[in-house]
């Protein structure tokens, strides 16, 4: 069974072009409506619980799949399986960056068109699931227009306190009474370990800690996904120019998996001397807390979804991720994919395409590489 949960993941690892809104869109799609491992409902409630805490959303949800699949074991797993494509092709890029001709731009071009019809996609599959009454509609609406006329790092976490208080005094969903008393337990151990690792994360333990310290706090602290690791580890380690923080993020957008290996080339360019050394350490650290996190609520989670005004809560805040990734479709997703109206057409013929005939994913992303570097040679 493990080596099942790796293989599946490490080959959505090699695809998963897009960033986390897109990704969460493979996951439904492949582990959801195909294998079926998981039940929509039960998926849903891992990614608002990984909208709620902070570090890589897509991996901790990933994590969380494996968790429940296989153990601690299938998390870990699943998480090296999705996680080792672009480790790899991001620690070679940390070593033999600005080599490439026009030919990777021309590439980045149509992943980032493929990016905007997985994300639509998982968007509409999503708000058929999770907004089914005119509650959670007017929650996902203002959900979307909120994220994306409040770019603030706070706005999603308010957005989240929101939909859960609306939920909550107005629960949409009636469990039987005798769940009210199920008991709610925390994993205390992992809990402690993300807060004693927090604490001696600030501590002065020397040159070489201090290196990837800010690699955890980051992973700890940090909302919204990859796109706001980079200015919260660029004031962390100083010791790198801008340049290479730039580099690194246009790296982390164009490759497959998530985003927050942009630690792994960072950790490379940190420790010149043992550059796969710096790698591992600084990717193993920002990935840490959330995947800690993940494990100390993810059984107390579902437990309180149980619970009729928590189920509301969690039923607002499934609302609330449909805005969530609408918001992401609209920005930085369109906005940095869509340039002109053939484009704006391609888009809706490979949406629809995908809607109505459902063909392998692998299709649409060779289609779309394909295309745009035939277009960058006229």
């Amino acid at each position: 069974m493990l080596f099942i949960i790796f293989k599946q993941f490490f080959l959505l690892g090699c695809m998963s072009f897009g960033g986390p809104a897109a990704h969460l869109g493979y996951f439904k799609r492949h582990f959801v409506d195909n294998l079926k491992w998981l039940t929509a409902e039960r998926y849903a409630q891992l990614i608002s619980l990984s909208q709620a805490l902070p570090g890589p959303g897509s991996s901790q949800v990933s994590f969380a799949m494996g968790v429940e699949k296989g153990g601690i074991l299938g998390g870990l797993c699943a998480f090296v399986g999705f996680t080792l494509p672009s480790f790899l092709i991001m620690f070679f890029l940390a070593l033999s960056a600005h080599q490439f001709g026009d030919i990777y731009f021309a590439v980045i071009a149509g992943l980032k068109l493929f990016a905007v019809v997985i994300v639509a996609d998982a968007t509409y599959s999503m708000a058929m699931s999770f907004c089914k009454n005119h509650l959670h509609k007017l929650i996902a609406v203002l959900s979307t227009i909120a994220l994306i006329v409040f770019s603030q790092l706070s706005s999603q976490i308010l957005v989240l306190i929101a939909a859960a208080a609306i939920g909550w005094f107005y629960p949409q969903l009636k469990l039987p009474e005798n769940q009210e008393h199920k008991p709610v337990k925390i994993a205390w151990l992992p809990l402690c370990l993300f807060t004693v690792l927090l604490l001696i994360s600030f501590l002065p333990l020397g040159e070489g800690f201090s290196l990837f310290a800010p690699f955890y706090q980051t992973g700890a602290m940090v909302f919204g996904g990859g796109h706001v690791v980079l200015p919260i580890l660029q004031a962390g380690v100083p010791s790198l120019e801008t340049e290479q923080f730039l580099s690194a993020y246009a790296s982390a957008q164009a490759i497959p998996g998530p985003m927050f290996t942009i630690a792994t080339y960072l950790g490379a360019q940190v420790s010149p001397n043992t550059p796969l050394l710096g790698a591992i350490v600084a990717t193993i650290m920002i990935f840490l807390p959330g995947f800690l996190l993940m494990l100390a609520f993810m059984k107390s989670w579902l437990q309180l979804a149980d619970k009729p005004r928590f189920a509301g809560s969690i039923a607002a805040l499934n609302a609330a991720v449909v805005g969530f990734l609408a918001a992401a479709l609209y920005s930085p997703i369109w906005q940095s994919a869509v340039q002109n109206l053939w484009q704006v057409a391609l888009v809706i013929v490979a949406f629809t395409w995908l809607r109505m005939a459902k063909p392998p994913i692998w299709w649409l992303l060779l289609g779309f590489i394909a295309l745009s570097v035939l277009v960058s040679q006229f």
